[in-house]
Formats: structure tokens, sequence, C-alpha cells
């Protein structure tokens, strides 16, 4: 414990290194994977807008990438992270990243989420002349508004742990601390002490995002 003390401001630190990548990169993954997982149903066939090259196309990016570990994933995007950003180290490097993984994640997400709408209401829409337009915005994103948000859910959790390997590119955050200050100074409580800020965070976002989806699905 006497390791640790001294360090609590630098764990503060990383806390909030570690919730304000995360949230960026859900903002800017979230709304990428929004528009690709709705791109991927909305081109399939039979649906609004079927289009079988373009979903070909959609499905073979997504597959490509999707399955790429994040570590990898990291070192092969800095080039292009460079390029974006102006930097391919730091948190602005890692949040770039972390957001184009989340996007390709996201999507199937989304694409599976949405598939789960029952056919029968999107022809009743179209049926009293609602525009595909409008069935997408208006009817499909809120019927499938529930699992959705667990969806999202799961992407936090899932962004919380890939922004641990921020140090390898220069980053911050509660991995980058619980190595530097815990793992490489022998110092298993401060490693411990990270795990712990984590466990929370993880858990309160858990929490609330299956608040907000027994809210959605109770409407």
């Amino acid at each position: 414990m006497d390791d640790l003390i001294p360090l609590l401001p630098k764990l503060w630190q990383a806390s909030y290194e570690t919730l304000y990548i995360v949230g960026l990169s859900l903002i800017f993954g979230g709304l990428g994977g929004l528009v690709l997982g709705l791109g991927l149903y909305t081109t399939r066939s039979n649906s609004l807008f079927s289009n079988r090259p373009v979903f070909g196309v959609l499905n073979v990016l997504v597959n490509v990438f999707r399955p790429i570990p994040f570590i990898i994933f990291l070192a092969a995007a800095q080039p292009l992270a460079r390029f974006v950003t102006g930097t391919g180290i730091g948190n602005t490097a890692i949040i770039f990243t972390l957001s184009l993984a989340a996007a390709f994640g996201i999507s199937r997400i989304v694409e599976q989420n949405l598939l789960t709408v029952q056919p029968g209401v999107i022809e009743a829409a179209r049926s009293v002349g609602a525009s595909r337009s409008r069935i997408m915005l208006t009817l499909l994103i809120p019927e499938a508004l529930g699992p959705l948000i667990l969806g999202y859910t799961f992407i936090v959790v899932a962004l919380v742990d890939m922004s641990a390997v921020a140090g390898y590119v220069g980053g911050g955050g509660l991995g980058t601390f619980a190595i530097q200050y815990g793992y490489r100074q022998f110092h298993p409580v401060v490693t411990w002490a990270a795990v712990l800020v984590i466990i929370v965070i993880v858990q309160l976002v858990q929490f609330l995002g299956n608040y907000l989806a027994r809210k959605a699905l109770r409407r």
C-alpha cells in the first residue's frame, strides 16, 4: 500500500485518460459502425436499398479488418493514423486507431440487431407510403434500440480492454499505468489498483447499459 499512495494522482490521471480515450473512440467508432451496419443491412438482398455489389464490398471490407488482433492492427494502422491526425503516437493516434477498429466491430453488431426487426413491421410501414429513408431512421433503429444499446455496451467494455495497449504507441491510460508503475517496478499492489479501477468502470458501464436497454425494451 505504501507503494500506491504516492502514485494516487497518477492513477486518477490514468483513469481520466482511459475514459477520455474510450469515450471519444466510442463516439467516432460508434457513428462509423452505425453507418457501416446500416449499409450492410439495407443493401443486402430484399432489403430497403438492395444492392448486391455495394453489399459485397462492405461485407468483404468488414470481414477483412474485423478479425485482426488489435495489437497488430495498431501497428499496421500507424501510418494511416499519422496521415490523418498528424501523429502516429500518443492518445490522438490511439483514439483514431481504436475508432477505426471499433467501427468494423460495431458494424456487425448493428447489422445483426437490425436483422431481428420483424419484416412485417417494415412491410406495413411501406404499405402506408413511408419512404425507405424514413423507415430506416424512424422505425428500423427505434425497433432495434434495446439490443443495439446492449451491443454498444459490449463494445465499450471491449474498448476499455483494447485501450490497455495504448502505451505501445506512447498513449496513456490505466494499462500504461499498470505496466509502467506496477509490473516493471515489481509493485503488484499498483497493478491491482489499476485492475480494480478498470473493474469498477466496466461494472458501471454494464449497469448503465442494462438499465437503458430495459427502458428501451419497455417503451
